[in-house]
């Protein structure tokens, strides 16, 4: 064994004259030294015998194979050693290369495209999707149905029953945002949670330092403590000694005890802080979201959780009395923590991923394209090459190293532009919270160089194939007498076809989110976006309600006073942004009505006029609206239609739940409360100076005297803020018009994206189209100069070639079509207003492509009619 190691070793590195006689005198002496010292010394020997001759070989191999040198006794045993023969091939390819820089230059480049992008979005998918999320045992942890819809009082009925139910842990959490005043600067708002105290458990998440949650941290009264992310212990000075210490968080002091891992989050990687809340059995305010770790024998897969689901419901439904609205004894699901945290971004980076690929596949059929057209000028010189006694395995070694040459190359510079983009591809898709989570993979440039010789390999098989099923006495007769022809003409063809149907289908999905995207932009939101600048402010949780009200009051009439502000309004919740704030209503003279909810708004007195929403009866809130006198309400078109049905609204009271009933003076147009394409819901707009009622967080608008100032503006009311109510931090500021971009959702990003890569697809695909017509012609050039010679116009030369041409598109667009109707439902998810097989959108592909192809078919077209007979028949 260890004899017929060495002798395949020695074999790569020897000259085949010198083979038999080392190898023979090698098999001698570890014969004579076995028999003599036995199997293990005689291995001993032997190995240190070929490593130690191997460092000299390796050099004259490299020597001999780089300067082409070749001894006599070589040339009596022709071939060589392989590695020699390898290095001379790898130098020959370098210097083809170098003599055609166009044909290098456009492989590469292409090529680097293809790879360097499906590589940079590769490494987002990986990190997004495939990387295990850091929770222990991900697939046993499960998240309710309704999230941000559980009340405390339903999370402690189901805690202590937690075993019987399914579920080993039970734990529930809301967003809870707090702010901290450092002791220098303005105040700054962190993204936090409040969970109970299992929640750590449930993910099987362990801190850095210190300890998490603990059984009692959530019992009202106790010492509030809290659990730091690693990125906010760091910006905190890093430093050990911080558990014990106390911190000021919403004007709260709270013990800190432990600081999670620097890979951990929960539930996505903005939260900075993680709060236990005091539970109470009585709270009914429903905003939790529920998750479990299931218990040992469930699963979640199929329909595992079923007995578990009808016992919840089962014990949900004896327990509690729900309205129709929001019964969780109907329609009780789970699913797998990461469906429920990063599904929403599977479609938007899987079509991503799969345009990405498409660009790829064209890219790699463009290079192979040329390679091919490459061999088939080659056809003579590879034919005489043959004659004089090359065999077809070195010539397609040749043309294997060549195409791993513009592989490794291509390698290189696609992952020199996956580092350049990837930040720019990463701010182009819709990650939202994740995108400062997706960081470049340094295993990047190994899998971009890896990816690349992969294609090139695959790419050198078209034309290494072409060269064994033809036949090269064939093509040295065709070169001797000047005739046209080529095996690769077909295959070229193919190629061809093959680059315009993928360019179909990713135009095709470009078309559908361009319709999607246009047809959201279509929706009125119920209110003019333009000139309005958006600011979320959070003033913190230990400011008494008077307090906040009146510093939002005040910075109101600052606000208003700014240069190049018409009105200055407030919101406890932005249109737009998702439901939320649904309140119980009771309407009087009506004992009939179900107990429902609606929204719920608390807007200050200029909010319909500074959001530009219509009043369509009565009148909005004035000055006269005082606190202490009669609570007065301004409702939705949807309310008066659902509750007030064929009478006058105005004048009629209802009840929200605070003292008192509240009287209807107006009514305005339905707005985006919720999601852009949502059905109008009812809402409720309860003037802020009468209510007993001040969130923590609120929104600032501003509607700009003209709206190219609106930039200025809000600059401005961020510096009036920090100057005015330093107390209060700013989370957030945009406009409403970038408001209204990311309602519009994932669609816009993706379009953009999608559309870019389209143009690249359709410009890669015109190269290939011009590359085989223009081959095709070249070719021919002596048949259509003996055809013009006996009277062929040269416009019937243009109509031929392009027809060629326009036939080659339109066989890869009906290809492109079938493919995308087939695979278009995998965008259904993003599409809105639109089928997947949409005509509109194939339509446009298809004209888009054929435009590019026939083009892309006249330029050489064009060339062939300007051809002089005479002087090419001269030259054949």
């Amino acid at each position: 064994m260890p004899l017929r190691f060495a002798a395949s070793l020695l074999r790569t590195l020897l000259p085949a004259a010198e083979q038999d006689e080392v190898l023979g005198d090698l098999r001698d002496e570890y014969a004579h030294r076995r028999g003599a010292h036995g199997r293990a010394s005689a291995a001993f020997w032997l190995w240190r015998q070929v490593l130690g001759s191997a460092p000299a070989l390796l050099r004259r191999s490299w020597w001999r194979g780089w300067t082409g040198f070749e001894p006599a006794a070589n040339r009596l045993l022709p071939g060589g050693p392989g590695m020699e023969s390898w290095i001379m091939d790898l130098r020959y390819a370098v210097r083809r290369l170098r003599s055609r820089p166009t044909y290098t230059l456009l492989a590469v480049l292409t090529l680097a495209l293809g790879v360097g992008g499906t590589a940079a979005i590769f490494s987002i998918v990986r990190g997004l999707l495939l990387e295990p999320l850091p929770y222990t045992r991900e697939a046993e942890i499960a998240v309710f149905w309704n999230p941000f819809d559980w009340t405390e009082e339903e999370m402690l009925f189901l805690r202590p029953e937690v075993s019987g139910f399914g579920f080993s842990r039970l734990a529930g959490y809301r967003n809870e945002d707090v702010t901290q005043e450092p002791s220098e600067g303005p105040a700054r708002l962190l993204p936090g949670i409040s969970a109970s105290a299992e929640l750590f458990e449930v993910l099987g998440a362990r801190p850095a330092l210190g300890r998490a949650f603990q059984p009692g941290d959530d019992r009202p009264g106790v010492d509030p403590v809290a659990v730091l992310s690693h990125g906010l212990w760091q910006e905190m000075g890093g430093d050990p000694s911080i558990l014990g210490r106390r911190v000021q968080l919403d004007g709260i002091a709270r013990t800190v005890v432990g600081v999670m891992p620097r890979d951990f989050w929960f539930p996505n990687p903005t939260v900075r802080v993680w709060l236990p809340e005091p539970l109470e059995e009585t709270s009914r305010s429903g905003n939790y979201t529920l998750l479990g770790r299931i218990a040992p024998g469930q699963s979640l897969e199929g329909d595992g959780m079923a007995p578990a689901l009808a016992r919840i419901t089962k014990a949900l439904g004896e327990r509690f009395d729900y309205p129709e609205q929001w019964d969780k004894t109907k329609n009780a699901a789970v699913k797998p923590i990461r469906e429920y945290l990063v599904g929403s971004l599977r479609p938007a980076l899987l079509a991503t991923l799969a345009a990405m690929a498409v660009i790829l596949l064209i890219a790699c059929s463009n290079v192979a394209a040329l390679m091919l057209g490459q061999v088939n000028r080659r056809a003579g010189e590879l034919a005489v090459r043959s004659a004089l006694g090359a065999d077809r395995r070195r010539i397609t070694q040749q043309l294997v190293i060549e195409a791993l040459v513009l592989g490794i190359l291509a390698g290189l510079v696609g992952a020199l532009l996956a580092a350049a983009g990837f930040r720019i591809l990463a701010g182009a898709l819709p990650l939202g919270a994740w995108a400062a989570n997706a960081v470049l993979d340094w295993t990047l440039f190994g899998a971009a160089i890896a990816l690349a010789i992969l294609a090139a390999l695959g790419i050198a098989l078209i034309p290494a194939m072409s060269l064994w099923r033809g036949d090269l006495r064939d093509a040295l007769t065709r070169v001797r007498t000047a005739a046209s022809g080529g095996s690769g003409g077909r295959v070229e063809s193919g190629l061809v076809i093959a680059e315009v149907a993928l360019a179909v289908l990713l135009a095709s999905g470009a078309g559908l989110l361009i319709r999607t995207v246009v047809n959201l932009y279509a929706i009125d939101p119920g209110m003019d976006t333009s000139g309005v600048a958006v600011l979320d402010v959070a003033a913190g949780a230990a400011m008494k309600r008077p307090e906040r009200q009146q510093r939002m009051h005040t910075l109101i009439g600052e606000l208003e006073q700014l240069p190049g502000v018409r009105s200055a309004a407030l919101t406890s919740k932005l249109p737009l942004r998702g439901s939320g704030d649904n309140w119980g209503i009771t309407i009087e003279g009506r004992p009939d009505l179900p107990d429902s909810t609606t929204y719920v708004r608390v807007v200050s007195r200029d909010y319909f006029p500074t959001l530009g929403i219509n009043l369509r009866q009565g009148r909005g809130f004035t000055d006269g609206d005082r606190p202490g006198g009669e609570l007065v309400v301004v409702i939705n078109e949807a309310l008066a239609k659902k509750y007030f049905p064929g009478v006058d609204p105005v004048g009629r009271r209802l009840q929200t739940g605070f003292d008192g009933w509240e009287r209807v003076v107006g009514v305005v147009e339905n707005v985006a409360e919720g999601l852009l394409t949502d059905l109008p819901e009812p809402t409720r707009y309860l003037f802020s100076d009468q209510v007993p009622y001040s969130p923590e967080q609120q929104v600032l608008v501003l509607r700009a005297e003209r709206p190219a100032d609106t930039a200025a503006v809000l600059e401005a009311a961020r510096q009036t803020v920090q100057r005015v109510a330093p107390g209060t931090a700013v989370q957030e500021t945009s406009t409403m018009e970038q408001v209204f971009a990311k309602a519009v959702g994932p669609a816009r990003q993706i379009m953009t994206l999608l559309t870019l890569l389209t143009a690249l697809a359709l410009v890669l695909g015109a190269i290939g189209v011009y590359g085989v017509i223009a081959h095709h012609v070249s070719q021919r050039r002596r048949d259509y100069a003996i055809r013009m010679a006996l009277g062929l116009l040269p416009g019937r030369v243009v109509r031929q070639v392009v027809g060629r041409g326009t036939a080659l598109v339109g066989a890869g667009i009906v290809v492109g079509i079938v493919a995308a109707v087939v695979l278009a439902r995998s965008l259904a998810s993003l599409l809105y207003g639109v089928q997947a097989a949409d005509p509109v959108a194939l339509m446009a592909a298809t004209l888009a492509l054929l435009a590019a192809g026939v083009l892309a078919a006249f330029l050489p077209a064009y060339r062939a009619s300007r051809v002089d007979p005479a002087r090419v028949l001269r030259e054949q």
